[in-house]
């Protein structure tokens, strides 16, 4: 049948229509992990393909080689480390008592007629380390505090401190989602660095600042009053011997700084030179944020009163959802390799070059569709990079050019978050918003983000 589908377009599309339906269909109506989802669709689609089983599975006496332990085992060998080191960074700030030195210092220095810019860049700042949903839920009471001094909308508020926890969770490493497209395009986190930074704050501008100030003088949603009594409360309870505002900015800024000092000693060093390993060594991405960890953990940790019990507590519950992550993406990478083996990546370039469709549209298209359907942002990331990187493979794109292609994909990955969207639950729960408040609030926020931040990319990959 392999060689059939080789020679029919028709056939290996409609291959892959089949198991991308196949996948949301097992996601939304049969509720199956999206990690199982994507490892039997890409068994199934395998075997319809008529990959040799040798080919797929290995056989009893050697796995090694074989398409499913080299689609796991390559991208998890890359980006795991990463997400393990980058959670335990944003854990150990935000224990450390770290976020709220930093909203404090910049409410403070705004002032309270802008202090819907100090959450909003709060947002931004702290959104680097730490997951989406811990960030809601460590800054959510002083967003209560600021929007009862000023006497306004909780939306107005809210809504920029979810644009910049949103946009650096879609854009920026260590977080899953960017890291694992890297992985899977084989992109320098220097290069995703910069292209997520040159997309997000553009996009974090439009939504989290233009649309939140207009949305929040529009939907009048006062502070609810139990959530601000145990906002009051928590503050009575806060770290004592909290950490400088420059300690904290440092330590977030450290890994940055490595990995992009080691992209940029790539391009301007003679290969094999001593400067050249130096930069190479500290700017590798585990390497970097090993050093930021270690850091983080003596003088956040240790030097204020942290037990090495406490720490030991802090590292394994921090680390628990990672599994999941890691899984998901694992799964990711096996999926695009049956893809690529298949023939799917080769067809599909041959069929936009045809209808002068770029790649860097199917892909925005394709992960708003994931979204959309399933909700998850990751999971839409993860399978859309899976379907696209065949594509692109033979393509002879550069670094810069593919992490443009991830932030068309990571754009996409956020759109219009909806029911389905754990994000869309805990926005409204936490902020007090109905229903439809959120969906006039959240869901349209995500969609700014979504096309600004497209946008950016489509146009920055005109000049790149």
């Amino acid at each position: 049948m392999i060689d059939w589908l080789q020679h029919q377009t028709g056939g290996l599309l409609t291959l892959s229509a089949i198991s991308i339906a196949l996948l949301l269909i097992m996601i939304i109506r049969f509720k199956v992990e999206p990690f199982i989802a994507l490892l039997i669709a890409g068994l199934l689609v395998a075997l319809a393909a008529g990959l040799p089983v040798e080919t797929l599975v290995g056989s009893a006496q050697k796995a090694s080689g074989s398409l499913l332990e080299g689609g796991f085992g390559g991208i998890l060998g890359h980006i795991a480390s990463i997400i393990g080191l980058g959670t335990l960074l944003g854990a150990i700030l935000e224990a450390s008592g770290g976020a709220q030195v930093l909203t404090g210092s910049l409410l403070k220095a705004f002032g309270e007629k802008r202090a819907p810019l100090a959450m909003g860049l709060a947002g931004l700042i702290f959104g680097v380390p730490v997951f989406f949903d811990i960030g809601i839920f460590v800054l959510a009471p002083l967003v209560y505090v600021a929007a009862k001094q000023g006497g306004k909308s909780i939306v107005l508020y809210a809504m920029p401190l979810l644009a910049g926890l949103s946009v650096m969770h879609a854009f920026m490493p260590p977080h899953p989602g960017p890291v694992a497209a890297a992985g899977l395009l084989h992109v320098g986190l220097g290069w995703i660095i910069i292209m997520g930074l040159a997309c997000a704050i553009p996009a974090w501008f439009v939504g989290g600042i233009l649309y939140s100030t207009w949305i929040g003088k529009r939907i009048n949603v006062p502070v609810p009053e139990e959530m601000l009594a145990a906002a009051e409360e928590a503050r009575g309870d806060e770290v004592k011997n909290p950490p400088s505002l420059g300690l904290v900015l440092g330590i977030i800024a450290i890994p940055l700084v490595l990995i992009l000092a080691g992209t940029f000693g790539s391009i301007l060093l003679t290969k094999g030179s001593r400067l050249y390993g130096v930069f190479t060594f500290f700017g590798t991405p585990a390497v970097a944020l090993t050093i930021a960890v270690l850091l983080a953990t003596y003088l956040l940790g240790y030097r204020r009163g942290m037990t090495r019990d406490q720490l030991t507590e802090l590292t394994g519950k921090s680390l628990r959802p990672v599994g999941m992550i890691l899984l998901v993406v694992g799964a990711g990478g096996f999926f695009g390799a049956v893809l690529s083996a298949t023939g799917v990546g080769k067809v599909l370039a041959t069929s936009l070059s045809d209808a002068g469709l770029p790649v860097i549209a199917l892909a925005y298209v394709i992960s708003c569709g994931m979204r959309i359907a399933q909700g998850s942002a990751t999971v839409a990331i993860v399978t859309t990079t899976g379907i696209v990187a065949p594509v692109v493979a033979d393509l002879n794109y550069s670094q810069p050019q593919l992490a443009l292609l991830v932030m068309s994909i990571a754009s996409g990955s956020i759109i219009a978050s909806h029911v389905n969207d754990g994000g869309f639950w805990i926005v409204s729960r936490y902020f007090g918003l109905s229903v439809k408040e959120t969906l006039q609030t959240w869901t349209v926020l995500e969609t700014v983000l979504s096309v600004v931040g497209f946008v950016m990319a489509a146009l920055l990959s005109l000049v790149v």
